[in-house]
């Protein structure tokens, strides 16, 4: 039986320690907004929550299975789109005193950071509201594991949520209550559930 050289041994070893290119490779996932929920809740005139949702966004995330947090996501969201159940209220937070939808028609975020502590992560990316942009972190559980659906698609999902101050956007119409209070608090709490489907690579021809 011929003996193979040392380093032939070696080598082989450190080869097989090496994982597959395609089992680190990231995968492109496109958010399904049938399925999810972009919402918030803000204190109205300090005695009850009101709870409001965007009904349109779309939304990328770069998924590393091996490691969430060299994974990274970008969202867009349709602010005219919002919805709280009263058609006079959502005029009125369409217009300048709110997103003032006429010149700023999109809410976005983008992701530059992934940090993991416990069973959660956190993202921290720029949300950019009325062409105003600040630094948020949002806290998220872990991705759910990976399903196939019955239609043979691979799904996954997660759920957020962050606190901002809507006056760093640049959205600060009030009126002052007899109390002391204001009739939208400052402080909106982003609630997010969010399922994302895989991307389908293009076919490429051969010919």
């Amino acid at each position: 039986m011929p003996k193979i050289p040392v380093s032939a041994i070696a080598l082989l070893a450190l080869l097989s320690g090496i994982p597959h290119a395609h089992a680190s490779s990231p995968s492109y996932w496109d958010l399904d907004m049938t399925h999810s929920s972009v919402g918030f809740v803000v204190r109205h005139m300090t005695v009850t929550n009101v709870r409001g949702e965007f009904n349109e966004a779309s939304g990328t995330l770069v998924f590393d299975p091996r490691d969430p947090t060299r994974s990274r996501i970008e969202a867009t969201i349709k602010a005219a789109s919002i919805d709280t159940k009263l058609a006079k209220r959502d005029e009125h937070l369409r217009n300048e005193d709110f997103l003032y939808v006429a010149r700023y028609p999109s809410i976005t975020f983008r992701s530059t950071r992934i940090v993991r502590t416990g069973g959660h992560y956190l993202v921290t990316g720029k949300l950019t509201i009325r062409d105003v942009t600040r630094e948020v972190t949002l806290k998220t559980t872990a991705p759910s594991p990976v399903i196939t659906d019955p239609w043979g698609g691979r799904r996954i999902g997660f759920s957020a949520s962050v606190r901002i101050d809507r006056k760093a956007f640049n959205v600060r119409w009030n009126v002052a209550l007899d109390n002391g209070g204001l009739v939208v608090a400052d402080e909106v709490d982003i609630i997010l559930e969010l399922q994302f489907v895989e991307r389908k690579p293009s076919a490429t021809s051969t010919n």
